[in-house]
């Protein structure tokens, strides 16, 4: 266990060097490759994309691979392929961004919990139980279809709402094995205060497993946003994203598989690779899956 107050960085140095070895094997270098990939096209897809996304032509509906469009055309005569390319930047948006309002509101609310523990503690838990035993997909698509806009930001706190426990219970547990050890006793003792004992104590030896929870996190967001839009309740065009995307290919499937196909791969690939990220993530800082 580091030091108190030993910084993140810290405790990712600390890891025996043939934990950090697994940075530069394929399992966790390929993922991590596509992902950077991945975020570079979501930042910048004008660099990847030959056309405007929004650039159609009714004579092309629904026409398939030819020279210039690999992807060939959707059902508005848009390329396929720019459509695909710049819905990697909603898509990984809310992906990110539901993550990110995650891990904020489970480092607040486990490092408080796991602290104080007594009431605070049961009234944290208890409003964890609430969310685990109401079905999050029911609550998203009530809440999505009374809202009449339904952009990034609403799309994702509304995912956040339902997504935030299961990380926040983590890190409960994670902060509650740090609070007893010997020298959080002892600044305590200091007459350190509740918050300079968690930012600089708790929180620094605690955050470790949300790291690699994270990153599956931000795959399963992207797969909740495309169920959320694929039934009709999420992203709405002129939104673009994969989707939306799918929602749009499903009437016309059986004449035109390409507008399903190429979407569903860069969503399979982009989850994949966040799953596999997150899995090599948590082998490496955990002791225990090992």
């Amino acid at each position: 266990m580091p030091a108190a107050g030993e910084s993140i960085e810290a405790v990712v140095a600390a890891v025996p060097r043939d934990r950090r070895r697994l940075l530069r094997r394929p399992r966790i270098a390929i993922p991590l490759g596509v992902v950077v990939l991945i975020l570079v096209v979501a930042a910048v897809p004008g660099l990847f994309a030959h056309t405007d996304p929004r650039a159609c032509d009714l004579g092309n509906s629904g026409t398939g691979m030819v020279a210039g469009h690999p992807f060939g055309f959707d059902i508005q005569g848009c390329d396929l392929y720019s459509n695909v390319v710049y819905g990697t930047r909603s898509s990984v948006t809310i992906g990110f961004t539901v993550t990110a309002g995650c891990v904020l509101i489970a480092l607040v609310l486990g490092c408080v919990a796991a602290y104080y523990r007594g009431v605070v503690d049961a009234v944290i838990s208890r409003t964890m139980d609430i969310f685990f035993g109401f079905p999050a997909l029911v609550g998203q698509v009530v809440i999505l279809n009374t809202l009449h806009q339904r952009n990034v930001v609403v799309v994702s706190a509304v995912l956040i709402l339902f997504a935030w426990p299961a990380m926040t219970r983590l890190m409960r547990s994670a902060a509650l094995a740090t609070v007893d050890l010997d020298f959080v006793k002892a600044a305590r003792g200091l007459g350190a205060g509740p918050v300079r004992v968690i930012a600089r104590h708790v929180l620094p030896n605690s955050f470790a497993p949300i790291l690699a929870v994270a990153s599956l996190g931000v795959g399963g967001m992207i797969t909740a946003e495309s169920a959320l839009t694929f039934l009709g309740v999420g992203l709405r065009a002129p939104s673009i994203s994969w989707g939306v995307q799918l929602n749009q290919a499903q009437d016309s499937f059986r004449e035109h598989p390409h507008l399903l196909l190429f979407p569903s791969l860069f969503l399979s690939v982009t989850v994949l690779s966040f799953v596999m990220l997150g899995d090599a993530l948590r082998d490496t800082f955990d002791p225990r899956s090992r």
